[in-house]
């Protein structure tokens, strides 16, 4: 077992298990999350043979960074885990931080048609350490803080629940990463019963809906999971996850040109929101060679927006980052595969 796996309740039993004093899990805590130790021999304040146990217990060891491409306000890390598989994480920098999209899984089993990571089946879960260290990794190495997570990389998170909130209880805790609940979002591309179970969590984490379509035919033929928990499951869902957090939903919506970006489309996605406390967010598609969607065009994304915007929903077009190297999620880790 790594000790980036644990949470700090976790600690706690395991020094108390040891006959030992609880309040060492924050002390180990800061050690790993505030001081940033490379070796476990910087550890001072807990008694050497306590820190030996540990140690015979759980590995501290890290990812290996195997590539970096960057871009204009956007980095892309290529991670080499333990059995040699690989996944991804973007960094994205704006005016209000620094944010970063991780992987949950290697490999995913939903199968939307658009989307790069979806070409190869899951191979296995992340473990919660191997979530936790894309960050960890990537602020040590950028000598910044990371202010915002979205788990939104590779796999569908509600797929690796256990592990997510594991991962989301130790980069929220103020002696973890710190990372405000609220900076934190989820995305799914609505496995119901998880949305329940999410709903019932003691965080004020933030959840996303992958719907890229406003209604089952279309939603049938580019994202599988649509076949067994239809619109008719998955709204309502939402609307008893929205009684029960109070929290406002995001829909991320991908625009694939002549597929989902129509004006009937746009009318339709109004139709189907409204009332919800959500926003839309429009992405415009990152082409890839390996699958056969096309990017909407400029005008079309502005076309679909003002008729949202029209019918009084709220909407906004996500920025674009890194049109200069493998941006797609995925994209990176497929290239490396490849050779």
């Amino acid at each position: 077992m790594n000790i980036y796996g644990l949470t700090i309740e976790e600690m706690e039993e395991y020094f108390l298990s040891l006959g030992s004093k609880a309040f060492h899990a924050k002390q180990l805590f800061s050690w790993l999350y505030e001081k940033r130790i490379g070796d476990y021999k910087e550890i001072t304040d807990i008694k050497k043979e306590l820190v030996e146990k540990i140690v015979s217990e759980y590995s501290f060891n890290k990812l290996k960074i195997v590539e970096v491409q960057e871009d204009v306000d956007v980095n892309k890390y290529l991670f080499e885990l333990y059995d040699k598989e690989h996944i991804e994480a973007v960094l994205m920098k704006h005016d209000y931080g620094n944010s970063i999209c991780v992987s949950s899984q290697v490999g995913c089993n939903m199968g939307c048609k658009f989307c790069e990571s979806g070409r190869r089946k899951k191979v296995r879960n992340l473990e919660t350490y191997e979530m936790v260290l894309q960050i960890l990794m990537i602020e040590d190495l950028l000598g910044e803080r990371i202010s915002h997570v979205v788990v939104m990389g590779i796999g569908e998170p509600f797929d690796n629940y256990d592990n997510l909130v594991k991962f989301l209880k130790i980069i929220n805790h103020p002696k973890g990463l710190a990372i405000g609940a609220r900076h934190i979002t989820v995305s799914t591309c609505g496995v119901v019963p998880k949305i329940k179970e999410f709903s019932e969590l003691d965080l004020q984490i933030n959840l996303a809906i992958s719907l890229h379509a406003p209604n089952n035919k279309l939603r049938d033929m580019i994202m599988p999971i649509n076949k067994a928990y239809p619109l008719e499951v998955l709204i309502p869902s939402l609307k008893s996850y929205l009684d029960k957090t109070n929290r406002r939903l995001t829909f991320e919506y991908i625009l694939l040109k002549g597929i989902n970006d129509t004006e009937e489309c746009a009318l339709e996605l109004a139709k189907l929101v409204r009332g919800l406390n959500c926003y839309i967010n429009l992405i415009p598609y990152n082409e890839t060679n390996n699958i056969d969607f096309k990017r909407s065009s400029t005008i079309q994304i502005m076309k679909f927006y003002d008729i949202l915007k029209k019918n009084k929903i709220s909407v906004t077009i996500r920025r674009e980052f890194g049109s200069k190297i493998s941006a797609a999620c995925g994209q990176l880790r497929s290239k490396k595969e490849e050779l």
